[in-house]
């Protein structure tokens, strides 16, 4: 195996491992929000709020140097409305906390609905996994309506807790693959690796 062979193998595997650890600190911090909802939902918010804020900022500049442009009203706007978004949010992170657990009650009761509603007009092969994502979201949705407001200091946690989580395994599990692929390819090309003969020539290795 030829040193530049070794070398990218051994970034490839170096590669995986850094997944392997990105995904545990993902696990680690979904399980920490899973038990800490009200705080993994205030942070979430401020993050969220800092975001926008820069984001505006970031866009109402880049609208003032193109304001010769037919599209500085509308980059303008948008800058705006991230700006005054950002502001509302870090001055009152619950109110906006409590306004987007509202919003995805209603985003849950909607797909609910129209997954229960398709799934019995349309009837196609997923037929029962159809109603019964339709009858989850449902309920789902009318669970944090029932438990609003109070549903805004937990609801928005425990999605971002239980996205970190899920992303995290998946890391893991891409990462352990990828290095089990790599090791693979090692064990394949090391079964077809040729030694140097004593005249510096090179022959294949004889098996056993």
């Amino acid at each position: 195996m030829t040193g530049t062979a070794k070398d990218g193998k051994a970034k490839l595997r170096r590669g995986f491992a850094r997944l392997v650890a990105l995904g545990v600190l993902l696990v680690l911090c979904g399980l920490v929000g899973l038990v800490y909802t009200g705080v993994a939902t205030l942070t979430s918010m401020l993050l969220f709020g800092w975001l926008l804020l820069i984001g505006g900022v970031v866009g109402l500049l880049h609208a003032i140097e193109g304001r010769g442009s037919n599209f500085f009203w509308l980059a303008a706007i948008v800058a705006a409305l991230n700006l005054a978004a950002g502001v509302v949010i870090l001055t009152s992170p619950e109110a906006a906390a409590d306004a987007l657990a509202m919003f995805a009650a209603l985003l849950f009761l909607t797909a609910g609905i129209f997954r229960l509603v398709g799934g019995l007009v349309v009837r196609g092969p997923q037929f029962g996994w159809t109603l019964l994502l339709g009858a989850f979201d449902l309920l789902l949705g009318i669970a944090v309506l029932a438990s609003w407001p109070s549903a805004g200091q937990y609801v928005i946690g425990t999605f971002i807790s239980l996205a970190l989580l899920f992303d995290g395994l998946g890391l893991i599990a891409t990462g352990f693959g990828g290095r089990r692929v790599v090791g693979l390819v090692e064990e394949a090309t090391g079964a077809g690796a040729e030694e140097d003969g004593p005249d510096g020539t090179t022959k294949p290795v004889q098996a056993e």
